[in-house]
């Protein structure tokens, strides 16, 4: 019976074979390496994925395909919201110290996803994600840019990442309005020392109105917080690196 894909899940499903080979190819996947792909759907890439892996978990949301995917005796099926995992414990289920994470994700709920994430990244080896090529050129954007946002500093922070295939919407079925890309996201071995909920409160205060000089909007929460250091607020958001806010959200932490 042919599944009808499901605007509510943002479901739009990978067809094009050559940009599955592709995306196969970047993620280079290995005999015994424990992964876990979010969002399986169809299997377009689950198939090839576990045929290099041997064995490979899904999250999976939508009961029928769920239920669909169950029929595969190497997939093990977490039927849940991608949001409510632990991830620690997936890797601990499956003894592993570090999992390997690959997806299509929904676009819809895309960033809620990476930040899900970067709350586990202490389990993670690698990440290769599908994604709105949008949201990637934030993710990867350099300081002065339109695209550099909170978005950029929190990944940037935690994770080294590469936007290395562009899709074009008529690789799926139904093709979405907008056009995709994949992402290679790499943990930094030796990330800065902070902490994280500092850091998010401080880049979302920083941002909040990208046209104003920070001393409108960081100024002021770092006056209410005595901070007691130096920093030039006399700047838009968008021109301080990512290397300042984090050296910022060091002193407050």
């Amino acid at each position: 019976m042919k599944h009808i894909p499901r605007k509510r899940f943002g479901q739009h499903f990978l067809s094009d074979q050559g940009i599955i080979d592709a995306i196969v190819r970047a993620i280079a996947p290995e005999p015994g390496q424990p992964m876990v792909e979010i969002g399986p759907g169809l299997a377009a890439l689950t198939q090839p994925l576990v045929e290099r892996l041997g064995r490979l978990t899904v999250v999976e949301l939508d009961r029928d395909l769920a239920a669909r995917l169950r029929q595969h005796g190497q997939l093990d099926v977490i039927e849940s919201d991608v949001l409510k995992v632990d991830f620690a414990q997936v890797a601990q289920a499956l003894n592993a110290s570090k999992i390997r994470v690959v997806g299509n994700l929904p676009y819809n709920i895309s960033t809620p996803i990476l930040f899900h994430l970067l709350a586990h990244v202490r389990v993670i080896a690698d990440q290769h994600f599908m994604l709105q090529k949008e949201v990637i050129d934030r993710m990867v954007a350099a300081p002065a840019t339109s695209a550099y946002g909170r978005l950029s500093v929190m990944l940037q922070w935690r994770y080294a990442m590469e936007n290395v295939l562009f899709v074009p919407p008529e690789s799926f079925d139904p093709p979405p309005r907008v056009d995709s890309a994949v992402v290679r996201m790499v943990p930094h071995e030796a990330p800065e020392a902070l902490s994280m909920s500092v850091l998010e409160e401080l880049v979302q205060v920083a941002f909040s109105q990208r046209r104003k000089l920070l001393r409108h909007t960081l100024g002021r929460w770092l006056e209410a917080r005595q901070f007691a250091g130096t920093f030039d607020t006399q700047r838009r958001a968008e021109e301080v690196p990512v290397s300042e806010y984090v050296a910022l959200a060091q002193e407050c932490s």
